[in-house]
């Protein structure tokens, strides 16, 4: 198991980033030029396959262990009105992904994934980020390496996803101080703002930002002042599969803007993610452009909860069976088309 005993160590790992195989990559690609089917027929599909193997280690790679995580944490910014429901909701939805009454309960299902819940502290919501900073940083680090203690070695792929109600306004602030821009670029409605709703949100992020900035000086500080539990525990579960070298499965805004942070000093920490889809929420589009990636689907969806990484797991699946079940041409005894 991963575990980061200090903010260095959590320092130390984002810049020793292991790579992907590069040898069963090869190896895979030049097995999908084998395969009864025109060069490239296959799209994405064939990338998926490739990136797999890479982490893997494998030019074969298989999917068998997969894991869906829902962080949750309750926001101290919520108490200013930023969401469309009451921090209760936060504890309510845990209750229903225990009972196996939410939808990720039902795409996991789908996916062949099993599902781990973890709540954060509900009971002790982080401070309200207008006023201070979210967390101690030992607060912070327990959330990090809350995420982390998730993650087993064995798994094929992690999805990431969360809950927590008002936490759109920490994720924006994530992703100004992370990557640039306005607080309005960043602002979206979230589970369903009216326009007021909004503006308000735009004016905490303000004010979060006016009080924090010069003391966000590395990731770390950055998830400490402006982020939130379930954030953290994000940022500490992908890390951490990375050291592992496991694939990761993104889902929607909140799960991508905890990643902001390590992105932003680390441009190749996303080698080992997939993204899952592209969420109804307006800021999610601009997120996966900066991060110079293409989610998988486009489904309008804006749940949260690892729901959409969990839809885009069959696809993964598609992808490897191809790669592993197609016969070669040799096999088929079929022309192969220089």
């Amino acid at each position: 198991m991963i575990r980061f005993d200090d903010a260095e160590a959590f320092a130390a790992a984002l810049a020793a980033l292991p790579a992907p195989d590069a040898g069963s990559i090869a190896l895979a690609h030049e097995r999908q030029a084998l395969l009864t089917k025109p060069a490239g027929a296959l799209g994405r599909l064939e990338e998926i396959a490739a990136f797999m193997a890479g982490w893997q280690g494998h030019p074969r790679p298989v999917l068998e262990r997969v894991k869906a995580v829902v962080f949750a944490g309750n926001h101290g910014v919520a108490r200013h009105g930023v969401s469309a429901f009451p921090p209760e909701v936060t504890a309510q939805m845990v209750a229903n992904f225990r009972s196996g009454g939410a939808a990720i309960n039902q795409f996991v299902r789908t996916a062949g994934a099993s599902l781990e819940v973890v709540a954060l502290d509900l009971e002790r919501p982080t401070a309200d980020i207008a006023q201070g900073p979210a967390m101690s940083s030992a607060e912070c680090l327990a959330a990090i390496n809350a995420g982390a203690a998730t993650v087993a070695s064995d798994l094929h792929l992690l999805l990431v996803g969360e809950m927590g109600i008002g936490n759109t306004t920490p994720a924006a602030a994530l992703c100004v101080q992370a990557l640039g821009g306005s607080a309005r670029d960043w602002c979206g409605r979230g589970s369903g703002l009216d326009d007021e709703g909004v503006a308000r949100k735009i004016a905490i992020v303000e004010t979060a930002l006016a009080t924090h900035r010069v003391r966000c000086t590395s990731p770390f500080e950055t998830l400490r002042h402006l982020g939130g539990r379930e954030l953290a525990a994000m940022a500490g579960a992908i890390l951490a599969a990375r050291m592992l070298r496991i694939p990761v499965m993104l889902d929607g805004f909140i799960c991508c803007a905890s990643i902001a942070p390590l992105v932003a000093v680390r441009a190749n920490f996303l080698a080992h993610c997939l993204a899952g889809h592209c969420s109804a929420e307006q800021a999610h589009a601009r997120l996966l452009e900066r991060f110079g990636v293409e989610p998988l689907l486009r489904l309008d969806m804006r749940l949260g909860e690892a729901s959409g990484a969990a839809v885009a797991v069959p696809i993964v699946r598609a992808a490897l069976a191809a790669h592993d079940g197609m016969a070669t041409f040799a096999e088929a005894a079929v022309a192969q088309v220089p």
